[in-house]
């Protein structure tokens, strides 16, 4: 019996690292509303993604994302925070059966989380109060400019992965991912070297699906048939 336990446990691993493209057991995690850095040059972008036959849904990454973007200045040193998966940008959904969904900001082309806006763009930069970093491409919000009208979080949850959250107090958007400054901190402590940074194709499958959906794709495949 626990061979067989064993075997099925792998089987799903092998099928779910499969499922989009055939990137050589890759499946990009911005097919999962992952951030990406984008070169629309000869179609490609640089980003993320997961090898399910490594991925044991341990939720290192959550933990070490929360840290990171989280830091705080004690005695003039400025230090990791608090690793809380509750203030992480990447968020590892568990679904019965056994399928788990690491999520975030897929960084989309179109934005519909800055078309959404109603902020009128700066005179001078163009922005918006929430706007497109012009190096890495990662969605961030101007505290000062926000309203906290919770549009873009409307607008992410009705049209794509859903991963804008307001802050409770202010209406202020959340969890958008930073890339951490172009060092992705998920990718460097993931403990069994499941994620990886680099060059893809921009035209990947199931890009910027909730997690709901994404998982319900995976139970389908792998476990009605």
């Amino acid at each position: 019996m626990e061979d067989t336990i064993t075997t099925r446990k792998h089987s799903r691993r092998h099928f779910l690292s499969r499922i989009t493209y055939g990137a050589g057991g890759l499946v990009l995690l911005g097919s999962y509303g992952f951030s990406i850095t984008r070169d629309n040059k000869n179609g490609v972008i640089r980003a993320i993604s997961v090898d399910f036959e490594k991925c044991t849904g341990c939720r290192t990454c959550e933990s070490v994302c929360s840290e990171y973007n989280n830091r705080v200045m004690v005695n003039g040193e400025m230090l990791n925070g608090l690793s809380n998966p509750a203030r992480s940008n990447i968020r590892v959904y568990h679904f019965n059966p056994d399928v788990d969904i690491p999520s975030t900001c897929a960084l989309c082309e179109d934005a519909p989380c800055i078309e959404a806006c109603p902020v009128e763009p700066d005179p001078v930069t163009g922005r918006k109060a929430l706007y497109r970093d012009d190096k890495l491409h990662t969605i961030v919000n101007d505290p000062i400019r926000c309203i906290g009208c919770q549009s873009c979080a409307i607008a992410c949850a009705e049209k794509r992965a859903g991963v804008i959250h307001p802050d409770p107090e202010t209406g202020n958007p959340m969890f958008m991912c930073t890339l951490c400054g172009g060092d992705p901190q998920c990718v460097k402590h993931c403990p069994y070297d499941a994620l990886k940074y680099m060059e893809m194709p921009a035209d990947r499958d199931l890009d910027k699906l909730a997690p709901e959906k994404l998982a319900q794709i995976m139970i389908d495949k792998f476990y009605n048939v």
